[in-house]
């Protein structure tokens, strides 16, 4: 159904016939219920990445194991091959395979949120001013990375690691969807999550949190692609250019440090990635 100012709403119809004096009447009730597929819709997706969860984390855990078994039997053959040797190069070859392999392995530990971390009470602000230097090394000069961080913001419990890891891994993507140049914006602000936000996001849960949003200027996506963004191995970007394990891993993140990430996107409107992590007592 379309509303009067112009959204489309779900409804449910359900209709009664009776009679009045004689006469058949049909009475019909349409209720709105367009924030409950919302939210039907949300719950569908947690329980899919819960489940692609668990299964990542038991691959990642098994494909390890015979990781450090070749690494290992690649590091006894190198003891034995002088660096003159031609097979040394081979060896090593190897050892730098295994080496990305292993950072896949990382990658999807983290999504399934089984990575070790070693979590303290940040201040994100510093984190993110610490974390711009090394932004300013590694985009392209025609970005421009502009800060608005929130005066008097809360701590949180993480690791200052994996706070890297994020947003280094949101600011490439930034950087991937303005190829021509734009703005990547990193926000930060005290927030309160009541009753609305709970009932259009399924899983959440009422409390003061630390809201982290990182934004580009650049194509955006359209909804059957933000739909799947942080399912590992997704991508959309050429062969080779890309493992899509660097969202997953986001998602795995801040799930695992029992936070909420939301992203918003439509094509030619750029993106915005919305992060709420729970905020520490002062």
């Amino acid at each position: 159904l379309r509303a009067g100012d112009g959204t489309v709403k779900t409804g449910l119809m359900s209709a009664t016939l009776y009679d009045y004096r004689g006469t058949s009447h049909l009475l019909s009730v349409t209720r709105d219920i367009t924030a409950l597929k919302v939210t039907e819709h949300q719950l569908q997706q947690a329980r899919k990445m819960e489940a692609i969860g668990i299964l990542a984390g038991g691959v990642a855990h098994d494909f390890n194991n015979v990781l450090q078994v070749i690494n290992g039997y690649t590091q006894l053959l190198l003891l034995e091959k002088g660096e003159s040797d031609p097979e040394h190069a081979q060896l090593e070859a190897i050892e730098k395979a295994v080496e990305h392999a292993a950072q896949l392995v990382r990658q999807l530990l983290a999504f399934s949120r089984k990575a070790e971390s070693r979590p303290v009470s940040l201040d994100l602000n510093r984190e993110i001013i610490g974390i711009r230097k090394i932004l300013e090394r590694t985009l392209p000069k025609m970005i421009a990375i502009d800060l608005r961080l929130g005066r008097d913001v809360a701590p949180v419990i993480a690791d200052p690691v994996q706070v890297e890891q994020i947003l280094l891994n949101l600011a490439t993507n930034a950087a991937d969807a303005m190829p021509d140049g734009g703005t990547l914006l990193v926000e930060t602000e005290n927030i309160t999550l009541n009753d609305d936000y709970l009932n259009t996001h399924a899983g959440a849960r009422a409390g003061d949190y630390v809201l982290l949003s990182v934004s580009d200027t650049g194509a955006g996506m359209a909804k059957d692609i933000v739909d799947h963004i942080f399912e590992p191995f997704f991508t959309t970007k050429e062969f080779g250019k890309g493992t899509g394990l660097g969202l997953a891993s986001v998602y795995g993140i801040v799930k695992g440090n029992s936070g909420y990430i939301n992203c918003y996107s439509e094509v030619g409107q750029g993106t915005t990635f919305k992060i709420y992590l729970p905020a520490a007592r002062r």
